[in-house]
């Protein structure tokens, strides 16, 4: 009995399962960090992990060519990669300074290009020169835990970091440490060189394998185009514009929704990859109630509309910047000029808007298709006045704020009024200038 069930499993079942473990494939799943490591590059590296462990991919490579960037994201990163339950590999095309240094060492296996280099992950600001020690020595132990963690000299990754620590025979006095390719393998830094993914598999004895690079999906795309600095001069002169116009001229709703948009589209790209802090969104709603009081309660433009606005246009463009509580240390000046420019760009639009938006917009056909044109005459049987042009010279007051139209009282009898521009506080007094239409203009007496 036994030995017939034997001859069935080897006869039958046994070529079944040799043929489905032929056919099945190893999953590569292939990445890249071609760019500043920031808090976009901290995103992608997440988006990136969460969607290999939806595919159930069996290794990871990840395509290194960077000179560094904020050692926070760079942090991030490496913890993601060491708390990665699958094969990470990096293959480092060209460069893997600083924080590209630490991601790699962060990985199973280093394999580098002919011609690249790793190390040289010392910590600088923004204009090159080092940062103070207390960010050397956070660098310093982040190497090494790293290199311990993966094997390899604790030592010679803190000399990537400092000059003054020396390594016999390796590190120069006064230079940090930055390996080619070959001094790289020598010491324990790199596996191999070679020049492509399918070299690496290759190496591994990798044979039968799919590769899939990693894309970003048509959403990612679009939040990613919205934080082009020239956009987001057009979202930002929508959110200055919409408030103006509706503030102008309340209760139409159209401005005050466009600006409620471009609001949500400028602030959603920059919250989602690290960059809009909390109190940065914080900032900006006190702007706004800052402005609001001016307009709304202390009508005019003064301190509290001057402060507000600056609040508001200021937190549009730390928005826009990786700093800390306001310390621009690690800020890249490409940065803050892209910032910079784009609110330059965006108040000069709005600038523009108001002092040509008026006369092109009546002129434009949708303005047209809402606004009466045809002139109602008198002697077409149309009546051109609400009121007696007698009201002309009467004296009144306001029984509403008029900002710039409200409500006015003459002799105890209610009238719809408006001013040439100006704030007139309720229970002023005014007098009338002319009777036009269906109100009656007004200044302060």
């Amino acid at each position: 009995m036994f030995s017939n069930i034997c001859k069935v499993f080897f006869i039958y079942l046994m070529p079944v399962l040799f043929i489905n473990a032929q056919e099945k494939k190893i999953k590569v799943f292939v990445g890249e960090i071609k760019q500043n490591i920031d808090p976009r590059t901290n995103r992608y590296t997440k988006l990136f992990l969460e969607k290999a462990k939806e595919k159930d991919v069996d290794i990871i490579i990840i395509e290194m060519d960077t000179y560094g960037g904020a050692v926070n994201d760079a942090d991030d990163i490496r913890t993601m990669i060491l708390d990665y339950n699958k094969p990470i590999y990096v293959w480092i095309n060209k460069d893997a300074a600083s924080a590209g240094a630490l991601i790699s060492i962060a990985c199973d296996s280093i394999y580098m290009s002919s011609g690249a280099s790793i190390g040289a992950a010392t910590v600088v600001t923004a204009d090159g020169t080092a940062a103070p020690d207390k960010y050397q020595s956070y660098m310093r132990s982040i190497m090494r835990s790293t290199a311990e963690a993966k094997n390899r000299d604790p030592k010679i990754a803190e000399a990537m970091v400092d000059e003054d620590i020396q390594v016999d025979s390796i590190s120069q006095e006064g230079k940090v440490i930055t390996f080619s390719t070959n001094e790289a393998i020598k010491n324990g830094f790199c596996e191999a060189e070679l020049n492509s993914i399918e070299e690496i598999l290759k190496r591994n004895n990798i044979e039968n394998y799919t590769i899939e690079r990693y894309e970003l999906s048509s959403t990612e795309n679009i939040i990613s185009l919205f934080l082009n600095p020239v956009v987001s001069s057009i979202l930002i002169l929508l959110i200055i514009g919409g408030l103006y116009f509706e503030l102008q001229t309340p209760g139409i709703g159209f401005p005050l929704m466009a600006s409620i948009i471009a609001l949500i589209l400028y602030l959603t790209p920059y919250y989602l990859n690290g960059l809009a802090e909390n109190w940065e969104i914080f900032l900006f709603l006190i702007g706004m109630i800052f402005i609001v009081i001016e307009i709304f309660v202390i009508p005019g433009f003064g301190v509290a509309g001057i402060f507000g606005l600056a609040l508001t246009i200021g937190s549009l463009m730390l928005l826009m910047l990786n700093n800390d509580v306001f310390d621009f240390t690690f800020v890249i000046s490409k940065d803050i000029l892209n910032a910079s420019g784009s609110i330059l760009i965006a108040v000069l639009g709005f600038g523009l808007l108001l002092f040509f938006g008026g006369i092109k917009f009546t002129e434009s056909q949708t303005f047209k298709k809402v606004m009466l044109e045809d002139t109602q005459d008198l002697d077409k049987g149309y009546i051109s006045k609400k009121y007696s042009d007698k009201l002309i010279g009467k004296s009144g007051k306001a029984m509403t704020i008029l900002r710039p139209s409200g409500k006015i009282t003459i002799s105890d009898k209610i009238y719809d009024a408006t001013t040439s521009g100006e704030y007139i506080e309720k229970n002023s007094k005014i007098i009338v200038l002319n009777n036009k239409g269906s109100t009656l203009k007004v200044k302060e007496s």
